[in-house]
């Protein structure tokens, strides 16, 4: 025999109207209320006596029970979840039954509370209760109206804070991608770099591997780092340079003129170093006689960093594999996460100079207050149930 106990089919409940909604509807239908004794005295004039304060309270109970029916229904049944043209269709129909219930429950609790003579100077007649009926049903659209539109609103605005969460989401994911292609690229460069002095200098060589090791050591470090100072980016710079110098010797000259209240200026890590790594390849490395790279870093009048990067050679659209490749493309990618289009960057030809390639980054200051991943801020309502 089976022994298992039988569990009960799982309901639909209703969560429990909030605070906010209670207050919210004690205040709308006693405003109403005040309409209707205003509206009384102003036509019924002295005759509007107890009667009008009577029938005020009960009209203004029964919208709140019959609203109050309304809410348990559109929640219970799950309304909110249907179509437009569904959800319409059941609240034309439960609006009307609810205004003629509501009719019938005037009806009775005026019969019970007034007395008679107070009671017979009320409109009688058919026409009249449909009127009312109808009056009923108005209200009770429009409050329907108020809380379904109330609770789309609250979707929308759920559904907008999903999407920049989801943004956020896609951008740190882009933004490791990037990191996971350029750590492997970076190591290859500088290992690659070594191995060309293992068997000529092995001094030098294990001269290059502490310098590498540093460099190694700040990727990891500041992999998941969005954005770091200038000033701790250019001492990774020195080592990447010393490391260079061991291989090229004197084909590599280079200087460094950095303004000490730049150095403060955040960017994303690695930044430098690429675009030194990206002029020494190009510009440096092919020619015989070598050349020289100069970076130098200031800011300007309004605030703003501008870090330029000079090598020799000479950059065209058509030889743009150096603007194109992984290193500078998924530099402007990082640049583009950290700062949206207020980054600039530019490689082009030197103007002072028939031989000479500029790398030109441009960077908000710090009191712009970006940051790497932002999210659409919205702020939190109560959101009446």
């Amino acid at each position: 025999m089976n022994t298992e106990p039988i569990r009960p089919q799982p309901t639909l409940a209703v969560p429990p109207p909030s605070r906010y909604y209670w207050r919210t509807q004690l205040l709308s239908w006693s405003a109403y209320a005040v309409f209707n004794l205003i509206l009384f005295k102003v036509f019924a004039g002295k005759a509007a006596g107890a009667w009008a304060w009577v029938m005020s309270g009960v009209i203004a109970a029964a919208l709140l029970g019959a609203s109050h029916l309304l809410r348990q229904l559109v929640r219970g049944r799950g309304w909110l979840s249907k179509p437009p043209l569904a959800l319409l269709g059941r609240l034309l129909l439960a609006n009307a039954l609810l205004a003629v219930g509501s009719e019938v429950v005037i009806g009775l609790l005026a019969w019970l509370l007034l007395p008679r003579p107070a009671a017979s100077q009320s409109p009688q007649g058919w026409l009249q209760y449909v009127g009312y009926a109808l009056n009923m049903n108005i209200m009770l659209w429009l409050w329907a109206a108020a809380y379904v539109g109330w609770h789309y609103l609250q979707r929308s605005r759920q559904a907008e804070v999903e999407k920049w969460r989801l943004t956020a989401a896609v951008r740190e994911a882009e933004l490791n991608t990037l990191r996971a292609q350029l750590n492997p690229h970076f190591l290859f460069n500088g290992l690659n770099n070594i191995r060309g002095l293992v068997s000529e200098d092995p001094a030098r060589a294990r001269q290059a591997l502490a310098h590498l090791a540093e460099l190694l050591r700040y990727v990891m470090q500041h992999s998941a780092t969005p954005l770091v100072p200038l000033g701790q980016e250019l001492e990774i710079v020195a080592d990447y340079l010393a490391l260079e110098a061991l291989q090229l010797e004197d084909r590599l000259h280079y200087s460094l003129d950095v303004d000490p209240a730049a150095r403060a200026v955040p960017l994303p890590p690695l930044t430098v170093q690429l675009l030194v790594e990206n002029a020494i390849k190009h510009g440096v490395a092919p020619r015989p006689a070598g050349g020289s790279v100069a970076l130098t870093a200031q800011l300007d009048a309004a605030g703003w960093l501008c870090l330029v990067v000079r090598s020799p050679g000479r950059f065209s659209p058509a030889s743009a594999a150096a603007g194109s490749g992984l290193g500078l493309r998924g530099l402007r990618e990082r640049l583009t996460q950290a700062f949206g289009p207020a980054a600039e960057f530019e490689l082009a030809n030197d103007p002072a100079a028939p031989d000479a390639v500029l790398a030109t980054l441009r960077l908000p200051a710090p009191k712009a207050e970006l940051s790497a991943a932002s999210i659409h801020p919205f702020a939190h309502s109560s959101i009446p149930q």
